[in-house]
């Protein structure tokens, strides 16, 4: 079997590019919290996403019909859902200290998929370390944890849904749809906050609105599904570890959010993580058969 050059990048680097991508997004939609709550930055990050989308797939007909429409819808409500109460989190929370209890959702997805004992062993220390990067202070916002918990189960349904777009053999085109029809359920949520017309009919807004959506929702989830044939549930899920540490870098050179010693030994723990997990390379997990019933099946990154 011929393996290209895209195939060769290992799962991590591509994991680290989808998530530095994803989180300066995220730290450009907090600039917009000036201006606009957090939902309405969300939705406008998903209408942005399903208009590059739809403008690049161009779904066809089957795409707006039957299971696979019903379950797109799914898949991108469950997306828009865990990206607004993301938003409400850092809005409240720093961004590292938001994904790290964020990640609670993979955690017990990898957890529940892992037969192996190293498996296992790889997502105690993951959830080691990002409870060492949260360090959260209930006392000074328990609305920003409840909203993280929130993106969590969330986190946890998407990727469960994304399995299933993914299994389909059109996981761009459907991610498309569903965001499109994501986008229009939830636009309600653009009336929050009392001015919004008038700061949508500023174009900078509207353009840092489409640039959120592509850096945090075209880019990491176009590179989801590169490698979700590439990699098992459960590895997919420790290797999600990489994100904390990855927002926690992109939240102090772009939000000035310092992270202490605590935070510094998750990210060292988040890192042994992965390493362990992933001594057996990923060469041999390229193009798997594809097979519906699999519980270790492949999944998709979030927020």
């Amino acid at each position: 079997m011929t393996i290209s050059v895209r195939d060769r990048v290992p799962a991590p680097v591509l994991f680290v590019v989808g998530g530095a991508s994803m989180y300066v997004g995220a730290a450009l939609a907090v600039g917009l919290f000036d201006l606009l709550s957090p939902a309405a930055v969300a939705v406008l990050r998903i209408f942005g996403a399903a208009l590059v989308l739809i403008g690049w797939r161009r779904p066809g007909r089957l795409a707006w019909r039957g299971r696979r429409l019903a379950r797109a819808v799914a898949f991108g409500l469950a997306t828009a859902l865990m990206n607004i109460a993301f938003y409400e989190a850092i809005a409240r929370l720093p961004l590292g200290t938001a994904v790290a209890i964020e990640f609670c959702g993979p955690v017990a997805v990898a957890a529940l998929a892992s037969r192996r004992p190293r498996d296992v062993a790889a997502v105690v220390l993951a959830a080691v370390g990002v409870l060492l990067i949260a360090d959260v202070r209930w006392s000074g916002s328990p609305s920003g944890v409840l909203w993280a918990l929130a993106a969590a189960a969330m986190w946890a349904a998407y990727i469960v849904l994304g399995k299933r777009v993914a299994s389909g053999g059109n996981g761009v085109d459907d991610m498309a749809v569903g965001f499109a029809v994501a986008a229009v359920v939830l636009s309600p949520l653009l009336l929050v906050g009392g001015e919004v017309f008038s700061v949508l009919a500023d174009p900078t807004v509207l353009l840092l609105a489409v640039g959120v959506g592509v850096l945090s929702s075209v880019v990491p989830y176009v590179l989801d599904q590169v490698v979700l044939r590439r990699v098992g549930q459960a590895r997919f899920a420790v290797l999600l570890a990489l994100l904390p540490a990855t927002a926690t870098v992109v939240g102090l050179i772009a939000l000035g959010q310092v992270p202490g010693p605590v935070e510094a030994a998750g990210i060292a723990a988040v890192v042994v993580a992965v390493a362990l997990r992933s001594r057996d390379g990923d060469v041999g997990a390229i193009d798997p058969p594809l097979d519906r019933t699999r519980p270790d099946g492949p999944i998709p990154r979030g927020e």
